[in-house]
């Protein structure tokens, strides 16, 4: 039986995974008997006999002669399956439903798969890691400038943050993030930049002026444009001196997450080690619980995988790690009236434990 993709592989993970290019245009992807095969258009054909990982590269003028005819998807994926000789496929969730039903009315059978395309997706290689760490560097140097702004800034007489001779806000500081990464080859997209309440908010991009003595948490997850692949990376900062509350959140997330580091391996219950933290937090002081409606704590995932997503299965609380799964570890603590704290690595899982790719160190107060 075939297999079959169809969109652009600049969007879809999995076309990106198949055939190791970013083409802006949909187009098919098809498996059959162990062999692999695309069909391009006369824009990408040249460059996919050259880059694409796939055995055949297919014109679509070869497959329909008809200019009129071509446009249409549908029109392309008959003509793909008379080319292979298929009758059935199968299909991915995200298969377009639209083409999906169209092609079954002219006797195309496609069966959707349910779970991960490509489950092999979970395991990282070498030279994935590598990509992966190249996205992470992008990160890193993204974070040493939001450092080394804020080391330049002053605050004003009311706290607020200023930066040659202007305010300092989430929107500025990011842009000059967001300018390091693309200078390093990164797409910065939605990256967050959140101070004083707004860092309680874990999805917050932040906007406004920055202040003084309140939590800056800074989470950056560009994606590499030569291979696609993203990296994560989240610390948090104060200009000039912590409250001793923000400093304590601070300091119980990191020993968190270092805990967390320590305790994982291949085999080890993600699951576990997620309600084991959530009760050490909650010893220490720091319970995780809605208050006027709003949750307060630690509410969201210790980790998740990334690769050519950045957020792709296993979760981190899916089961037991395998080795070879690349995991973020981001523990935070979010109250309203300290401030949020959010710190973040990057690991390979390994057999006797993991291989830390974060390089970034971890400093809260800025002088």
């Amino acid at each position: 039986m075939a297999r079959l993709l169809y969109g652009s592989s600049e969007r879809d993970a999995d076309l990106r995974y198949a055939v190791r290019m970013a083409v802006p245009d949909p187009f098919f992807w098809a498996e059959k008997a162990g062999r692999t095969y695309a069909v391009f258009s006369p824009l990408e054909i040249d460059r996919a006999r050259r880059t694409a990982r796939v055995d055949t590269v297919i014109a679509a003028e070869d497959l329909v002669r008809e200019e009129r005819k071509r446009s249409d998807p549908v029109e392309l994926l008959l003509a793909l399956a008379r080319r292979l000789g298929f009758g059935t496929a199968v299909v991915p969730e995200t298969f377009p439903l639209g083409i999906a039903d169209r092609a079954g009315k002219r006797g195309l059978r496609l069966r959707v798969r349910r779970g991960p395309f490509f489950p092999e997706r979970q395991i990282k290689n070498e030279q994935e890691i590598g990509w992966i760490s190249e996205a992470l560097r992008m990160a890193e140097a993204g974070m040493e400038r939001a450092r080394e702004i804020l080391q330049e800034s002053r605050p004003d007489a009311e706290g607020v943050l200023r930066w040659e001779g202007e305010e300092l806000t989430s929107e500025r500081l990011r842009g000059e993030i967001e300018a390091v990464i693309v200078r390093r080859g990164g797409i910065a997209e939605h990256s967050i930049v959140a101070g004083g309440a707004q860092a309680c908010d874990p999805h917050e991009e932040g906007s406004g002026p920055l202040r003084a003595g309140e939590a800056i948490v800074i989470d950056l997850f560009p994606r590499s444009r030569a291979s696609g692949y993203y990296g994560d990376l989240s610390r948090t900062f104060v200009k000039g001196a912590a409250s001793e509350p923000l400093r304590r959140l601070y300091q119980t997330v990191a020993e968190g997450k270092r805990w967390v580091l320590d305790s994982m391996r291949a085999g080890a219950d993600g699951r576990v080690l997620h309600r084991r933290l959530l009760r050490r937090f909650a010893e220490a002081g720091y319970p995780t619980e809605r208050r006027q409606g709003k949750w307060v704590g630690f509410f969201h995932g210790t980790g998740h995988s990334l690769g050519l997503e950045i957020h792709e299965p296993p979760r981190f609380a899916a089961g037991r790690f395998r080795a070879g799964q690349v995991m973020t570890v981001e523990p935070g603590l979010y109250y309203p009236e300290i401030g949020g704290v959010r710190l973040e690595d990057l690991v390979v899982i390994e057999k006797e434990g993991v291989r830390n790719l974060t390089r970034s160190p971890e400093i809260l107060e800025i002088p």
